[in-house]
């Protein structure tokens, strides 16, 4: 687990590889880094918007298409190169088991300041996803620098939750150096983006929006990957 400076980042070895397929993707992709988006309030934090409603953070699993590609970084520059799961966080009073490993405090503060590193054993990514087998899926770009267009976003129908706690131990994460003053990791997110013309889809089934609509309303997606 790493302090970018940008995110909280964590890289798997590559002795324990895990793959995706299925649902909107035609190939096999495997998981390079997952990265977590966060904000300074509550109301704020996530690269995408439901209904005009921002989460306090997302979870994104960024996978390249090793099917294709000898690399993420050839992958991330060409067509079909990139899939990006997305899983949205909400305060709540009890933690998802994945994120309750990285963010209790002995952990999470091992990486206060950029290039800091903690080495987690015996994490289980499946752990990470919630409930449910709804998404809302588009291609897009990365939402970083370079921002290529090589992306499908593919975001869970459910989040999953972090204590109020783990949030400000979040926010007390340094981009800057211990020699540096400290400047909060909080709100590393893009601006909204326009959809310009994409194509959005879903496998929720509106009919009956009562077990799988969080809101109970159809969800209108408001995107952050366009250009940089």
């Amino acid at each position: 687990m790493y302090n970018t400076g940008r995110h909280v980042s964590l890289r798997l070895d590559k002795e324990h590889l895990v793959n995706i397929s299925g649902g909107p993707m035609t190939y096999s992709h495997r998981l390079e880094e997952i990265q977590l988006h966060f904000g300074s309030e509550d109301g704020q934090g996530s690269e995408h918007q439901l209904n005009g409603q921002a989460f306090s953070g997302e979870v994104q699993l960024i996978h390249y298409n090793h099917e294709l590609y000898t690399n993420y970084t050839e992958a991330a520059k060409s067509p079909n190169g990139l899939v990006i799961v997305s899983i949205f966080m909400k305060v709540a009073e009890s933690s998802n088991s994945f994120l309750n490993r990285m963010l209790n405090r002995d952990t999470i503060t091992r990486i206060t300041y950029k290039n800091d590193a903690y080495l987690l054993a015996g994490l289980n990514i499946e752990e990470i996803y919630p409930e449910t087998n709804s998404f809302i899926t588009y291609d897009g770009s990365m939402t970083i620098p370079p921002c290529f267009e090589t992306a499908t976003w593919i975001l869970m129908n459910k989040p999953v939750y972090l204590t109020r706690m783990q949030m400000h131990s979040l926010r007390l994460l340094s981009q800057n150096q211990p020699s540096q003053i400290f400047l909060s990791m909080s709100d590393n997110v893009r601006p909204v983006q326009p959809l310009n013309n994409r194509c959005i889809r879903t496998n929720i089934n509106f009919s009956m929006q009562g077990k799988d609509c969080p809101n109970n309303r159809a969800q209108k997606l408001q995107y952050r990957g366009e250009s940089c």
